[in-house]
């Protein structure tokens, strides 16, 4: 599905939303500035972070363990806090160079 453009010309007064659509066609993880990383020693695959993410952007891998879709987290750290064995660190986002 190709987006088209729009310009600042062409925004509703007050940035109103006038379409239907999904923030699934944005990828909204360009905003963060902290990742979660997970230490799969000390994971217990219980899921909780799936559950608090207020994203949704945390998926179950083959091996049964959590990841978050890195396109769409925002890096708010919250499964880090509610991970009850601290397996999941939030680290600095470093942006690649272009």
């Amino acid at each position: 599905m190709e987006m088209k453009k729009i310009g600042w010309k062409d925004l509703e007064i007050g940035a109103i939303v006038t379409e239907p659509g999904s923030a699934a066609q944005y990828k909204t993880g360009d905003w963060r500035t902290e990742k979660p990383v997970r230490e799969n020693s000390k994971c217990m695959k219980c899921g909780i972070c799936y559950i608090f993410c207020p994203e949704g952007c945390i998926y179950m891998t083959e091996e049964g363990y959590f990841d978050a879709d890195l396109f769409y987290c925002k890096g708010c750290g919250i499964c880090a806090h509610e991970c009850p064995k601290g397996a999941i660190k939030m680290v600095e986002e470093i942006k690649e160079e272009a």
